[in-house]
């Protein structure tokens, strides 16, 4: 399949932003004042995250739904993409995070004015761990992150010129693996397993004028970066494993 490049950043443009839009919206939901979710618990958090990234795949299946640089860098590691490829989905992760977020700020807009707690605000944007230690919360990204990327090498999802195989079934599939590693080892950190899901918001955190927003929390902000890289990278490695017999 020749790649038309611009329509590959925007396949993942568009999908990331709505991943973070529907992702980070429930988080809102269940975290700000006053919503209609308010205190829903971290299993809707976790059906919700997944949900989000059924919509996401859905609709950048062009680029092949990676959504999430760790995915991006498991795939080059294999030969499914190219260099090009990689840098430019990268960049279209990123910014289509950041807007993602930005219009959960503005569909929660007055919540946001109404919840007084600045952690809790950050927490729509960005993961944070229950309990901080930084080598430990590492540990739990790199191995999160490992399940999710070798997981879906093992079924194919995200290849170049495929996208996802089954269709709809394809997706339901990824969304499906999303909540069942959040369910299982959410716990620690959150789950960011994807760096872009959780940098571009912080960014966006950063910027956007929250009412009383307190700190991004930069001191944490590499962990949720640097876990899941490592964990896409170990899981591309240990790809050949998926063909054995």
């Amino acid at each position: 399949m020749d790649t038309n490049l611009g329509l590959y950043f925007v396949s993942e443009l568009i999908g990331t932003a709505m991943l973070l839009l529907l992702g980070g919206g429930v988080v809102a939901n269940v975290a700000l004042t006053k919503t209609k979710g308010n205190a829903g618990g971290f299993l809707l958090v976790n059906f919700g995250w997944g949900l989000a990234v059924f919509a996401g795949v859905i609709v950048s299946q062009y680029s092949g739904a990676q959504l999430n640089p760790a995915v991006s860098v498991g795939l080059l590691i294999t030969g499914a993409i190219g260099a090009a490829q990689f840098f430019v989905a990268i960049a279209a992760q990123l910014v289509g995070a950041i807007i993602g977020a930005v219009l959960v700020f503005l569909a929660y807009k007055k919540h946001f004015d109404e919840e007084p707690d600045p952690a809790t605000k950050l927490g729509v944007f960005s993961t944070g761990p229950g309990i901080r230690s930084a080598g430990w919360n590492l540990v739990t990204e790199i191995i999160a992150t490992f399940v999710l990327v070798f997981v879906i090498l093992g079924f194919g999802a995200g290849k170049l010129g495929e996208g996802v195989n089954l269709g709809a079934l394809g997706a339901l599939a990824v969304a499906l693996l999303v909540v069942g590693i959040g369910a299982s080892l959410g716990g620690p950190t959150g789950y960011a397993i994807n760096p872009a899901r959780d940098l571009g918001p912080r960014i966006a955190h950063a910027i956007l004028p929250i009412k009383g927003k307190g700190t991004s929390d930069w001191g944490y902000s590499w962990i949720p970066v640097v876990g899941p890289l490592i964990g896409g990278a170990i899981a591309g490695i240990a790809a050949p494993l998926l063909t054995l017999g």
